[in-house]
């Protein structure tokens, strides 16, 4: 038997295994439970397009209002915004482990977040521990991570103490965030109802968690969200209370204010409640978001001494934008519009760091958080 030579190519290439095409990234929607939305909510995100396809239910639980995913990518942790925790005032925080190709959460294990209305959880680089913020208690706590992604209880607790000056949000503390500082030694924790930034020294090998100092804000300022800049020396505040972005020189547990700016344009009348804040991952930009003007808010970022630029506001197709998230690439930013139920994809020019409407999205019921998972 003789073959040709068009044949014989033929063969072979059939002899090849045929690599599996990259899955898009995951995209994972924490939201307050309701009719339209049992839980945590999976789609994928088009990287050439930015079209949000395959919409999903990964994991049905009350109100995972704020995500975390593991350094690895194997597990995803959520806090509970609930009210009550095995018959305590309590919300929780609960631990999944991730199927990277179906997007699905399997539970591993969830504990009491020792606090009333937690809102923010956090990893530290290692993947080793986790940190949690309470607004309702005013206070913060750590947990180890084991190698099965399972949470311990809450190995440190710290109650946070004081008020501040406007008497309807600052009768108490409210810590709303807590965030690894770039050198994994400490963690920075804002507290809206104190006009405070806590630093605290960790140790992510234990899970614990000490007090270090106490960096004070502006009177009614009501420090939110933090975000780090890739350089690990600035560090970038939201203010819900007053509409601005601080922003912070930082050193070896240490922070030194730089400036402030507002995150509203001029002539703006209404009320306004800035959420979330962001780093382009090339540095070059800030942005927040806007909870009332219902926009992001961009800014040059000066590569000398920290100090923003305002670039102008970006509508976001919708009302109260409270969480978004810039994925890896640096192209899409994601925003979700709490109250009217849709997440929307803005493109990012890399050049200036202007907003772009691509006129995509997805409709999901008082989405809150978003974190995006590379495909497999």
């Amino acid at each position: 038997m003789t073959f040709s030579r068009r044949s014989f190519v033929a063969a072979s290439l059939a002899a090849v295994p045929v690599l599996a095409q990259k899955r898009a990234p995951l995209v994972y929607i924490g939201a307050y439970t309701s009719e339209m939305n049992k839980g945590i909510t999976v789609a994928r995100l088009d990287l050439s397009t930015g079209a949000l396809t395959d919409m999903s239910l990964a994991a049905e639980i009350p109100n995972p209002t704020f995500l975390e995913l593991h350094p690895s990518g194997r597990f995803l942790y959520a806090i509970n915004e609930i009210g009550n925790y095995e018959g305590r005032k309590e919300g929780s925080v609960c631990a999944f482990s991730v199927d990277r190709a179906s997007g699905k959460l399997t539970p591993l294990n969830r504990v009491s977040a020792r606090g009333s209305g937690p809102c923010h959880i956090s990893l530290d680089k290692s993947g080793r521990m986790a940190m949690i913020a309470n607004y309702g208690g005013g206070s913060v706590a750590s947990y180890r991570i084991g190698e099965s992604g399972r949470l311990s209880e809450a190995v440190s607790f710290v109650q946070h103490e004081g008020k501040s000056v406007n008497p309807r949000r600052q009768e108490g503390p409210h810590a709303h965030s807590i965030n690894p500082a770039p050198d994994n030694r400490y963690a920075v924790a804002c507290d809206l109802g104190t006009d405070e930034i806590r630093i605290y020294k960790i140790n992510p090998s234990k899970g614990s968690m000490e007090a270090h100092r106490v960096v004070q804000t502006a009177p009614g300022a009501g420090p939110r969200h933090f975000a780090w800049h890739p350089n690990g020396v600035f560090g970038y505040a939201v203010n819900e209370l007053n509409s601005t972005v601080t922003a912070f020189h930082y050193g070896d547990g240490e922070m030194v204010e730089i400036h402030s700016v507002a995150t509203l344009p001029e002539g703006f009348k209404g009320e306004n409640w800035p959420a979330e804040i962001r780093v382009h991952p090339n540095g070059r930009f800030v942005y927040s978001s806007n909870r009332g003007e219902n926009s992001i808010a961009a800014f040059k970022v000066d590569a000398k001494t920290g100090k923003l630029e305002a670039l102008g506001n970006t509508p976001t197709q919708g009302v109260m934008p409270r969480n978004f998230f810039i994925e890896p690439g640096g192209r899409w930013l994601l925003a979700a519009n709490q109250r009217s139920n849709n997440v929307i994809v803005l493109e990012i020019d890399p050049k200036t760091g202007k907003l772009l409407n691509t006129g995509k999205g997805i409709t999901v019921g008082q989405p809150v958080c978003l974190r995006t998972l590379a495909g497999s």
